[in-house]
């Protein structure tokens, strides 16, 4: 007999009063091949024994048959997928067929990250283990790293970090610390799509005023994603907009931030977005809109009209 629901959180789980939790979306797993699939092959790899955390790695099939000693380094994106903190991973269809059309269409390596997940999991422990996948991913960088595949055609000189919804807020961080721990080599830039950043009260008269819609994000990041926060969605790992956080120190070269007009997040993309050319930071900025478009059109809707301009968009940033 099944055991009574506890608390529902929809879309994206159930916790059960036995302490079994359903995740209602973002289960669905593809396998990583070594066959061509669309001109890509994958594999994963594990990165953290300890928490057996895995990254699936994707890499152009054409230069697999280079000939040996004809190696051509190749710009390196390192992915951290959305998902509320909550749910998908790297090896779900959604995340595994885009990032093939990135690495396809930008001719480059590809490193999905795979991250603890609330609830079982609490924030931080998100961002702890894509920062310790990154540090995984840069012992790579002289070229004698444990994995064959970024020793071999990853250029440490043209690395990107990209993400969406919560993994662009993760992306932000991970250049923040990347910046402050002064990682070497340095990040060339990071894309922020869409990204999930909150706070308590709205940001501007644009911002989102409706108050069960805000009460509503507000408890999925307090009583699922960070139930720990001291300062609920003023925790400057979620209101990134009005933390203190010195954006000066952001270690990377350029930032693309995507926003959608239609998102629930689009003046906080713009916000943060605002501020970091107000830093002192000294790269660029790029915001690119789509205003008619909701939160992850690009993933939820493939075959929509923006999505494969977004596509380009992403691509030309990583071989620009």
């Amino acid at each position: 007999m099944e055991s009574e629901i506890a608390s529902e959180h929809l879309p994206f789980l159930r916790i059960y009063k036995d302490g079994r939790i359903e995740r209602l979306t973002g289960t669905e797993i593809i396998p990583a091949s070594l066959d061509a699939t669309n001109d890509v092959v994958s594999k994963d790899v594990v990165y953290s024994p300890e928490h057996n955390l895995s990254v699936r790695l994707f890499l152009p099939h054409k230069s697999t048959e280079l000939a040996a000693g004809d190696t051509k380094k190749l710009p390196l994106l390192i992915y951290i997928h959305g998902g509320a903190w909550i749910i998908e991973s790297p090896f779900s269809p959604v995340y595994h067929n885009y990032l093939t059309e990135i690495v396809k269409s930008a001719n480059c390596v590809a490193v999905s990250i795979q991250y603890r997940r609330a609830p079982e999991d609490p924030v931080p422990a998100a961002y702890e283990d894509s920062w310790s996948a990154i540090q995984w991913i840069f012992s790579h960088s002289g070229g004698s790293g444990p994995e064959d595949w970024i020793n071999e055609y990853a250029d440490f000189g043209r690395v990107f970090i990209a993400g969406d919804s919560a993994g662009g807020n993760i992306s932000h961080h991970m250049a923040m610390r990347a910046g402050k721990e002064k990682l070497e080599p340095r990040i060339k830039g990071i894309a922020v799509v869409h990204p999930a950043f909150w706070g308590t009260d709205p940001v501007d008269e644009h911002d989102v005023q409706d108050r069960d819609m805000r009460s509503g994000i507000a408890d999925v990041w307090e009583k699922i994603a960070s139930p720990n926060s001291v300062n609920g969605t003023d925790d400057p790992l979620f209101n990134v907009l009005g933390s203190e956080s010195d954006f000066s120190e952001m270690g990377c070269e350029k930032v693309l931030v995507a926003v959608a007009g239609k998102d629930v997040f689009v003046r906080q993309g713009l916000g943060y977005a605002a501020k970091l050319k107000k830093s002192g930071w000294g790269g660029d900025v790029e915001v690119v809109e789509e205003e008619e478009e909701g939160h992850c059109f690009h993933l939820l809707t493939p075959d929509s009209k923006n999505a494969p301009k977004f596509l380009k968009k992403l691509v030309e940033f990583i071989i620009g």
